[in-house]
């Protein structure tokens, strides 16, 4: 099922990161490339939703497709933070916390797997929370400015975003209690 729509919503969600990232490149003013890397970062993260969404409504869910849209989530994430590292828009300890938990929790996810384990860490409320305060505090560092004039969203965003390295912790000792007992049971 490499060619359902819902997939090729996830492959766009991939192949639009060097868009998003590319913006900070263009010769153009800075407050013109925030907004565009916003719109374009917020139009990636719906199609999360909607292939999710189409996958399920047209039947179309498939091993492939569970597997690719974390790792898209993962690397538009990540992208996002090396971004906002290099604008000075976010402190590189709330990054590699992110980051760090990304890649640990899916090694941990993929070792469970091969020993049949793989729904002591299938996914939790906590993670989806995590996922969800991260996609809605990185556009707000991404603009970096006033919304509606009203909004500072730099400083909502750098609120949002401590909020999810919180969760992030939070959830990785989470799934790393839920795989213990059989980490335990297969080290004897």
């Amino acid at each position: 099922m490499f060619f359902t729509l819902p997939t090729l919503l996830t492959w766009a969600r991939i192949l639009a990161i060097p868009l998003i990232v590319g913006v900070f490149y263009l010769d153009v003013e800075p407050t013109s490339q925030n907004l565009i890397a916003t719109v374009l970062f917020v139009v990636v993260a719906l199609t999360d939703w909607a292939d999710g969404y189409l996958a399920r409504r047209l039947n179309q869910t498939s091993s492939f497709g569970a597997f690719l849209d974390p790792v898209a989530d993962k690397i538009l994430v990540c992208a996002a933070l090396l971004v906002l590292v290099h604008l000075g828009r976010l402190h590189t300890l709330i990054a590699l916390v992110i980051i760090g938990r990304e890649i640990a929790i899916s090694a941990l996810r993929e070792w469970m797997a091969q020993i049949g384990a793989s729904r002591s860490v299938a996914v939790h409320m906590l993670g989806k929370l995590k996922t969800t305060v991260q996609m809605v505090a990185i556009p707000f560092l991404l603009f970096h400015g006033r919304l509606f004039g009203l909004i500072d969203t730099q400083r909502w965003g750098t609120v949002l975003i401590v909020v999810a390295a919180t969760l992030t912790i939070w959830s990785m000792v989470y799934y790393l209690q839920k795989a213990l007992p059989e980490i335990r049971a297969k080290a004897r």
